[in-house]
């Protein structure tokens, strides 16, 4: 009998957003690079079989209080310390959006 091969859990990656002003942020005369790319990252996750969710505060706030470490960091450094990003449960970066390597590599190591 082999092992079974391990595969991705309900929630691979949890993104926790600052307020945006709207679900993508993609939205006003000039984009944000830094959203452009954590949004290929996301698709690239996604492609790559990983559940990907983003928590908006203003469409899903009961998600920030629903994680300890996330509502416990906000209240600590208010929302200065979002974005943050949580691997499988732990958070692996905050006050910036996590690349797609970082992300690969949190999933990897966890």
């Amino acid at each position: 009998m082999t092992d079974p091969v391990p595969g991705p859990t309900a929630l691979d990656v949890e993104i926790f957003d600052p307020p945006l002003c709207c679900p993508t942020g993609l939205c006003g005369p000039v984009l944000d690079t830094t959203l452009v790319d954590l949004g290929e990252a996301i698709i690239t996750l996604q492609a790559d079989g990983r559940t990907v969710v983003r928590h908006m505060m203003t469409a899903d706030p009961g998600a920030f209080m629903r994680n300890r470490d996330v509502y416990q960091l906000i209240r600590e450094r208010q929302l200065a310390v979002l974005p943050i990003t949580v691997i499988r449960g732990r958070i692996v970066k905050t006050d910036a959006y996590a690349s797609l390597d970082e992300m690969r590599g949190a999933l990897v190591a966890d």
